[in-house]
């Protein structure tokens, strides 16, 4: 497979290993009003920088995000986005702080674009569940880059397709072809496991048979890819003529070969038809299980009959539909956006809408999952949710924004959106705003001692075994953090003291495990003994895993 190369990018792949691991500090909760206490609804706010705050979602969230949208800067070059991750390399140090300029100004904007996304995406790409979907939105500055490291990085048979979303409002109509539309590439990442989405596009008139729960259609067709072949009707098999017969014909299709006399709305004898047909195997399938539904394709329940004019058609049962195209369109713009955020008393540049969003979002199948945004903006993805579950569904928002204005817009909106505002009711909710807090090691590799330990124990369970810690449910020592796979394991860890790994600390241990894994500060067991028992010492902080 092709893939791209830019200055930089040696320096990129691996990245998000060096970004230090920091820690969420609370700032408060929301629930109709503000209170200092940390309300644990699961919605999120996230002042920081993304990639930092990326990473310091993976031990709670690895794997576990179902959805998630970004709108990443175009780099358009009037932007003014600014490249600001640490990357120890000098071709790379010199654009620190630098605001990324037009492409006649700055001739590496592109190449600054891709170093910062390509960790970011690497990051996003760990938080994503198997059965979970990215919406990336972008124009033309980027498109096929953007393109080119996600087929690298999600896979090339994990891409889903490139919406093309025709933007309303105004545009440069000085422009000598009027640009009116943005993409937003899609990913799986497992596409064996992304579902048929149940939702059909909002132009679809409401009268179109998508809405119907029964849709009908012959099988019967012909051409170079269907070859005439024959099926033998066995008798009993459905039709919708109450009594009757079908004459051997071979003047229309399908032929029949003789009478099919029909009694009962059941065939009363073999026929053999011949034919194109457009569903021979499904069709095969129906008539060997004796006239019981089938699943098509998509999942959806299929009978076969006998029609009034002898045609033989599919009936296809569905609870809900789907029908979800490309092109999206009628879906609002940034222009009424903005002006729907005046309504609440917020001024912001180019707000992603609502509508599509919430479009977006509606694509994924489920009734509880997460939706992550780690370029949140004004917090439209966090409205597109609140929206979204007047259905009754429980979806949750993590927000990430860098920006200060985290506090008088992201959150501010999320606010009003909560407790109603101007002509929109109520959505109700909750969510709590975090602060991208210190590292979890110090400047000399320590354990940073201004840290609560509660998260210093999730971060070495974490490293240990990618599970988050609250999936234990043993009660032990206070030093217990979990048990995974038959092995136990202990944070012997406390700031200011140094701890040892003895006969004592043994002696408190209730958990029975095959294999023992203690972290300490020392270790005074025999090396015979540790080997019988099956215990693993692990120094502080020189074995804990930086990842």
């Amino acid at each position: 497979m092709p893939t791209l190369n830019w200055i930089g990018k040696d320096k990129v792949v691996n990245h998000h290993i060096e970004v230090p691991y920091k820690v969420l500090e609370h700032s408060y909760g929301f629930d109709g009003h503000k209170s200092k206490g940390e309300i644990g609804c699961g919605n999120k706010i996230i002042h920081g920088d993304n990639l930092e705050a990326l990473k310091s979602l993976l031990p709670e969230y690895e794997g576990k995000i179902k959805c998630i949208y970004i709108d990443p800067p175009y780099n358009t070059g009037n932007e003014g986005w600014k490249y600001n991750d640490s990357v120890n390399d000098p071709k790379i140090k010199k654009w620190l702080g630098e605001t990324v300029g037009k492409e006649g100004e700055d001739l590496t904007r592109h190449d600054k674009w891709l170093c910062m996304m390509y960790p970011r995406l690497k990051l996003l790409q760990k938080l994503l569940s198997d059965d979970g979907v990215i919406f990336i939105s972008i124009d033309d500055h980027e498109y096929q880059n953007l393109k080119f490291i996600c087929d690298e990085l999600f896979g090339r048979i994990n891409f889903v397709t490139n919406f093309t979303w025709r933007t309303d409002g105004n545009f440069d109509n000085q422009a000598k072809i009027k640009i009116n539309h943005e993409y937003v590439l899609c990913y799986s990442k497992n596409i064996e496991l992304f579902e048929h989405p149940k939702v059909v596009d909002p132009n679809v008139p409401e009268a179109s048979k998508l809405f119907r729960s029964e849709i009908r259609n012959t099988v019967v067709k012909n051409g170079p890819k269907n070859p005439i072949s024959i099926i033998n009707l066995p008798i009993g098999f459905p039709s919708d003529i109450e009594n009757g017969t079908i004459k051997a014909r071979n003047s229309s299709w399908p032929h029949y070969k003789e009478d099919a006399i029909i009694k009962n709305g059941k065939l009363n004898n073999s026929v053999a038809v011949s034919s194109g047909w457009s569903s021979k195997g499904i069709l095969e399938k129906f008539i060997k299980k004796d006239f019981l539904p089938v699943k098509d394709s998509k999942g959806q329940e299929t009978t076969f009959v006998i029609s009034k004019t002898g045609a033989i058609e599919n009936i296809k049962s569905r609870g809900e539909a789907s029908h979800v195209v490309s092109s999206l369109f009628n879906m609002g713009s940034t222009q009424n956006m903005s002006a729907e955020l005046k309504k609440i008393g917020v001024n912001f540049d180019y707000p992603k809408s609502l509508t599509l969003i919430q479009y977006l979002i509606s694509i994924i199948n489920g009734e509880n999952f997460i939706v992550l945004d780690s370029f949140a903006g004004s917090g439209t993805t966090g409205h597109a949710v609140l929206n979204l579950n007047k259905d009754g569904r429980n979806r949750k928002f993590i927000l990430i924004e860098m920006m200060d204005y985290v506090e008088e817009i992201t959150s501010v909106r999320l606010q009003h959106v909560i407790n109603g505002y101007s002509d929109q009711n109520a959505t109700g909710g909750s969510f709590d705003f975090y602060n991208l807090g210190d590292s979890i090691f110090d400047v000399d590799g320590h354990l940073n001692e201004q840290i609560d330990i509660e998260k210093i124990r999730k971060y070495v369970y974490y490293t240990e075994t990618t599970y988050s810690i609250e999936r234990s449910t043993n009660s032990d020592n206070k030093y217990f953090l979990g048990m995974t796979n038959l092995t136990a394991y202990y944070l012997f860890y406390e700031p200011k003291v140094i701890t040892t790994l003895d006969y004592g600390f043994l002696a408190t241990v209730k958990t029975a495990a095959e294999q023992y894994i203690v972290y300490a500060d020392n270790c005074l067991l025999p090396k015979d003994f540790m080997i019988e028992k099956n215990i693993v010492f692990k120094k502080i902080p020189r074995d804990i895993t930086k990842f």
